[in-house]
């Protein structure tokens, strides 16, 4: 894989996530403009989860039939047009299909992005550009959660379209093409539920997932409900989940290669649980904040080591499995949403010693979905 082909794989990336975590921060916000309920607005949110979960189980065999460059032009040209749509929303309907767009077009971007690494990245490289690739993500998207604490929420949604046109163009001109491998559309899922090993892998995918979107989406209504933060408090404080993501992805990438994924993936979870608790405690300000660099670096740490770990798969298995990778995280976050939404309503401490015991049980049980040493392949 040629370095232009992925930094240009890279600035999709960014611009893919630019708005991602910013929405969440302005649900407050999007609500007030359309004057429903914060739990209304927050429907933007698992609606473009569910979309992008769906429609990532496509791409992997997609890939097969057709080259995977036109393949990313047309998809990511729609998804650029979906933000402009999402920008100029007349009313909360609009912008719930322009999320939906969002989510079917912007899902084939990550499933590409593992399937070239893993096919051709060297094997002791694999995590430093899933890595690399991962924390380019982070970084937009603790750029647009910074901007959603000053500009207007309909900014966030017109800036990535602008620059994703631009990063389209260049896409067109100097992006590697990638010919499909075998000439026809094929799914291969039956195979890959078929092997134990990567059912249990993507069982905790699912969970995992599950569980950090049931906490990270509603971090901005309950630093709004339980402290009253104003909007710029409250995307300070979930933008520095992203800026402790940039150093986790990287990290967590690197010591994947170096200390294995198990170990890196451990350390992640153990970070998350200890955060999750401590939000049951009432809290100073710089208390939260350092809490929520801690929230954002063990994520981190964990997706890196999970995300490298499918690229270790055999290859019969990677479309598939990058496909459901994608698929998964973002069908189980959307329902960690739903059933955050109605936990959070209830209680904030049921909310957050539900999802911490989930946390708790699901790192207990890691050697059961992730069995043995799993640097350098399974």
């Amino acid at each position: 894989m040629r370095k232009t082909t992925f930094s240009l794989l890279c600035l999709e990336g960014a611009v893919l996530s630019f708005n991602v975590a910013a929405s969440s921060a302005l649900v407050p916000s999007i609500a007030r403009e359309f004057n429903v309920s914060e739990f209304v607005a927050g429907r933007i949110m698992w609606l473009y989860m569910l979309a992008y979960g769906v429609a990532a189980l496509f791409y992997g065999p997609l890939v097969r039939k057709f080259n995977a460059k036109k393949v990313e032009l047309v998809c990511f040209f729609l998804f650029c047009a979906a933000n402009l749509f999402a920008a100029f929303a007349a009313n909360i309907r609009i912008l719930y299909a322009s999320r939906v767009l969002m989510g079917v077009f912007g899902a084939s971007v990550v499933p590409l992005v593992l399937i070239l690494i893993s096919q051709y990245g060297e094997p002791e490289n694999k995590g430093k550009l899933t890595g690399i690739f991962f924390s380019a993500t982070f970084v937009a998207s603790l750029l647009g959660l910074s901007l959603s604490a000053v500009l207007p929420w309909r900014m966030i949604y017109f800036l990535p379209a602008v620059f994703g046109f631009l990063v389209w163009v260049h896409m067109y001109w100097y992006l590697q093409d990638f010919k499909a491998t075998t000439g026809s559309f094929a799914a291969h899922y039956n195979k890959v539920f078929r092997n134990k090993t990567v059912v249990l892998v993507l069982s905790y995918i699912f969970l995992v997932s599950f569980f950090y979107h049931g906490v990270q989406q509603w971090l901005a209504v309950f630093f709004s409900k339980a402290y009253g933060f104003d909007q710029f408090l409250i995307s300070t404080l979930i933008t520095l989940t992203s800026l402790s993501g940039i150093i986790g992805e990287v990290a967590g990438g690197c010591f994947s290669d170096s200390l294995g994924r198990l170990k890196v993936v451990n350390l992640g979870i153990a970070l998350m649980i200890l955060s999750v608790l401590t939000l049951c405690v009432k809290l100073p300000f710089p208390a939260i904040a350092i809490v929520m660099l801690v929230w954002g670096f063990g994520w981190t740490l964990n997706h890196a080591g999970l995300s490298t770990l499918l690229t270790d798969l055999p290859k019969e298995f990677i479309n598939e499995s990058a496909g459901l990778n994608s698929s998964i995280r973002f069908i189980s976050a959307g329902i960690g949403v739903t059933i955050g939404s109605i936990l959070l309503q209830k209680s904030f401490l049921l909310h957050y010693g539900v999802f911490a015991g989930g946390l708790l049980l699901l790192l207990l049980l890691s050697n059961k979905f992730l069995p043995g040493n799993l640097k350098g392949g399974i």
